[in-house]
């Protein structure tokens, strides 16, 4: 009796919608094309899909967790996101500061970052950038081509309580 070999073949494909790189587009990225009929292994029957706002939210914890991380964001994105994290009941956006691109297999990702003043710029960029790909690859299975690390401010220890009276400079 021959028997004849079955092929299985897996596809991956892409149904992101990207809008100038960043996941503003809600699409999904296919990690695993799987396959289907009951004669493949359990784990295999199927497809994965990762939406871009995942690899956004993954990167943006990841910064944040690297010491001398102030906040991240440009000017009026983190002016909008002080407002929001005022309202009662509302959440602070972890994707604040971040833009990502995803392929089919890998991810390109963008940080804007603002530092703790003395905090060594190349030095906290390195740790931010190895937290952030270790992260990404670890969770989401895509691999990470690039990590861009954008330094929009410093925070300086005088900013502390922006709401607080200047002091008189005379009497």
């Amino acid at each position: 009796m021959t028997t004849t070999p079955q092929a299985t073949t897996t596809t991956t494909t892409t149904t992101t919608e990207k809008r100038n790189g960043s996941a503003q587009g809600g699409g999904a990225t296919t990690v695993n094309g799987g396959s289907s009929g009951v004669t493949e292994p359990a784990g295999t029957r199927g497809r994965t899909s990762i939406a871009d706002v995942v690899v956004v939210k993954i990167a943006g914890m990841a910064a944040r967790e690297i010491p001398g991380v102030y906040d991240m964001g440009g000017g009026l994105s983190r002016t909008i996101g002080a407002v929001r994290d005022r309202v009662p009941g509302g959440r602070p956006n972890v994707g604040r500061g971040v833009k990502v691109e995803v392929g089919e297999r890998q991810t390109a990702i963008d940080l804007d970052l603002v530092v703790e003043y003395g905090v060594p710029i190349a030095d906290l960029a390195r740790d931010v950038r190895e937290n952030v790909i270790d992260a990404v690859e670890r969770i989401s299975g895509l691999e990470v081509v690039e990590v861009n690390i954008t330094v929009n401010d410093v925070h300086l220890p005088d900013d502390e309580d922006p709401e607080r009276p200047a002091e008189a400079r005379v009497e």
